[in-house]
């Protein structure tokens, strides 16, 4: 017969939270894969458990290299217990090739629930959690992280995202200048830790508070796009930035007005002014 695979969850934060499996599932299995062997350590120490099986490291660097490994010893028949530094396997972290690689080979794959950062965020955020989807993490370089907001722009659902501190700051003015200063947002800092800290409010005040520094574990809520209640052709957005410039406005500050009236993104404003443009005589 073939093993078991065990993605368990860890603690994202306060250790008291770990589920009571996870102490039996950590003492019991054949092999345990941690991303951290040394986060690991300190959780068992914590829990108070000693791991009978074999310990070996399995993390973004060697994932693609130590999976067959790990498949072999679950069709031998071994309990594979898999675990990251926090939350879930798979979610942002490793796991991913080893689910699939095993599904492959008929071995049968469970879990063990833990916390999560993405539920734990939604949950806090004060936003709606009806219906959401989770982005993890955005890219790095500024025009891609900008292409793939824009993807999203028009989603209804609240997002979820993960980002490092130090990127925090960009990448809430991207998601500012994207999806609208005014769009409610939650960064949620350090949860369940001692310096939890929960932030609400619009992306543009949010982007000016980070802008001074932020540490911590990072997850960030956004409210998803609004519903239109019209939908506004070129010609009339452009008509509206038009009266706004009138009136006096920037034209800057008028597209990013009319984005907002229309529920669009505002580059779809900007296309439409450049467009006019383009096309005056």
């Amino acid at each position: 017969m073939t093993g078991t695979l065990v993605l368990a969850g860890t603690p994202i934060g306060d250790v008291a939270d770990a589920p009571p499996r996870l102490a039996e599932e950590l003492a019991g299995a054949d092999v345990v894969a941690a991303e951290d062997t040394r986060r690991l350590r300190r959780l068992t120490q914590a829990l108070g458990v000693t791991p009978k099986g074999r310990v070996v490291s399995y993390f973004e660097g060697n994932e693609a290299a130590r999976t067959p490994e790990l498949v072999e010893e679950l069709v031998g028949g071994a309990r594979v217990l898999l675990v990251t530094d926090a939350g879930m396997p798979s979610v942002s972290d490793p796991g991913y090739r080893l689910v699939a690689a095993a599904v492959e080979r008929d071995v049968r794959v469970t879990a063990v629930p833990g916390p999560s950062a993405v539920l734990t965020a939604l949950a806090l955020s004060g936003l709606p959690v009806d219906r959401f989807c989770f982005e993890g993490f955005l890219p790095r370089k500024a025009g891609e992280r900008l292409s793939r907001l824009r993807e999203v722009a028009d989603e209804r659902r609240t997002l979820v995202y993960f980002e490092a501190p130090h990127r925090l700051d960009d990448t809430l003015a991207a998601m500012a200048e994207v999806f609208g200063a005014e769009r409610r947002a939650a960064v949620c800092r350090e949860l369940t830790k001692t310096y939890e800290e929960i932030r609400r409010g619009p992306l543009a005040e949010l982007a000016a508070w980070a802008a001074e520094g932020v540490r911590g574990e990072i997850t960030v809520v956004v409210e998803g796009a609004p519903e239109k209640t019209e939908e506004l052709g070129a010609e009339e957005l452009v008509r509206r930035v038009r009266v706004r410039e009138e009136a006096g406005e920037r034209r800057k500050e008028a597209i990013a007005a009319v984005a907002v009236e229309a529920g669009v993104p505002k580059r779809v404003v900007f296309d439409a002014v450049v467009a006019s443009k383009r096309g005056a005589p």
